[in-house]
This record gives structure tokens, sequence and C-alpha cells, in this order.
């Protein structure tokens, strides 16, 4: 805990971040951990035609929920972008853009895979980052409880800082602060950043579920219960609810 403090007191974490906020546990988890670690944060939804749209709404709630909770997060907190990426939807053949079963394909990994999904979300999260003058970009990806998406890759993202900052002629660090975290670990930061408060905000108003399902309740939150998104977010509930025990 000590030395977790120590990192968001340094002071080369103080410049500005763009987080890309879709309003799921995974990305309210590194608005909270980017709204410690800079001071000004920007948030970023992208509306790509998924099947779970209703994220696009809770997100507005999530926001409005963290600025509530913590005065310095709200201080923080600056302007929230969103954009029409639907053109993703069309062109990407799978389940959380077409009405299809969740199947894992051949190669092991999901058809909720979109292609190049986090290429793109970065890239033009990088075009506003410049514009605004905002030097690190932020994301949910992870490496170790996940579906097996190539671009949530830590070599994937890594690549791809590079990439963005030869393009741009200028610095642009790549933050995800969950790529080595069980979604157990994940619930654990969420309570370590903002206490029980922030944990029952990810709980009750974040959405994670691919069928975007808000009718069915459940102890870690909405959910259908069954696609992947959600036995994720289940089990890393569990195995962290008993962790406290």
């Amino acid at each position: 805990m000590e030395s977790f403090m120590q990192e968001l007191d340094h002071p080369a974490g103080r410049r500005g971040a763009l987080v890309l906020f879709s309003g799921g546990q995974d990305s309210t988890t590194c608005l909270a951990w980017a709204l410690e670690h800079f001071e000004r944060v920007e948030t970023l939804g992208v509306d790509y035609g998924q099947r779970h749209d209703v994220e696009m709404r809770c997100r507005e709630d999530v926001l409005r929920a963290v600025r509530a909770l913590n005065p310095k997060w709200d201080a923080r907190l600056g302007e929230d972008h969103r954009l029409d990426m639907s053109v993703l939807g069309q062109i990407s053949d799978c389940a959380l853009t077409k009405e299809r079963a969740i199947e894992l394909e051949a190669s092991g990994v999901p058809n909720t895979f979109v292609p190049a999904r986090n290429l793109l979300f970065f890239t033009f999260a990088s075009a506003i980052a410049y514009r605004r003058g905002l030097s690190v970009l932020v994301g949910g990806m992870c490496e170790t409880d996940y579906s097996g998406y190539a671009d949530c890759r830590d070599n994937t993202l890594k690549s791809l800082q590079v990439t963005l900052s030869l393009g741009l002629d200028a610095p642009m660090t790549v933050e995800t602060p969950l790529m080595w975290l069980s979604k157990a670990e994940t619930w654990a930061l969420a309570q370590r950043l903002g206490g029980d408060a922030f944990v029952e905000i990810v709980r009750e108003r974040t959405h994670t579920c691919y069928m975007g399902d808000r009718e069915h309740h459940h102890d870690w939150g909405w959910g259908c219960g069954e696609c992947p998104a959600c036995r994720l977010r289940r089990e890393g509930w569990e195995a962290w609810a008993a962790s406290r025990k």
C-alpha cells in the first residue's frame, strides 16, 4: 500500500491524460487511477455500433457519480469527448456488432473480437490528445483475465505507443494500469483508489455485459451472467469477496 501511494505522489505522473472510457468496470477503474495520477483528465467514449450500446448511456451516470464522490477528482476531471465510429461496426463481422450467438472461433478466441478496435481507438484518441495538449492515453486493456484479443496485449500496445509518438512527432504514452492484474485484483484496486463507495459505483452503475442486459442484477452488478464479460466480472468479484473474509 505504501509503494502504491508513493507512486501516486511521483511528480512524473502529473501530465494530462485522456482515458478511453466506455463506462465498464475496467475503464471506470482506470479513470479513478488516472484521476489520482494526473492533474488534468479528459475522457473519450466511442460509439462503434456495439450491441451493448447501453454502455454509452451508463458512462454518463458513472461520470456524474465519480464527480460527486470525490472533490479532488471533480476538480481534475475535464471534458468528455464522444466519437461516432459506427463504420467499424459496419465492417466488423463479429458477435459484438451483429446479432450472432457468442462462440469460440477455430483460433480459440471468442467471436466477440472486433479486429483492430483498440488500434483505431488509440489512434483517434491520440489525435484528440494532441489537440488538447494531453500526452498520456489510458486504457483498461488486460492480458491476465481476458478473452485472448490480440489488441489487448502488452506488446501490441507498446508497439502502438512508439508508432503514435513517431507519427505525431510528439511523445505519447500509452498507460494500461490493469495489464497484469486479475479481475479480482481490479476490484481490489478500485477499493484502494476510492474506497467502498467507489466500488459501489463500479458495481451498480458500470456496464460490462456483451448482451446489454440491464434487467438481471447480481452481487457483482448488472448483466446476463453468461457472456464472457459477465463470467470474468463475476469470477473476479467472487475471488475478491472471498479474499476479504
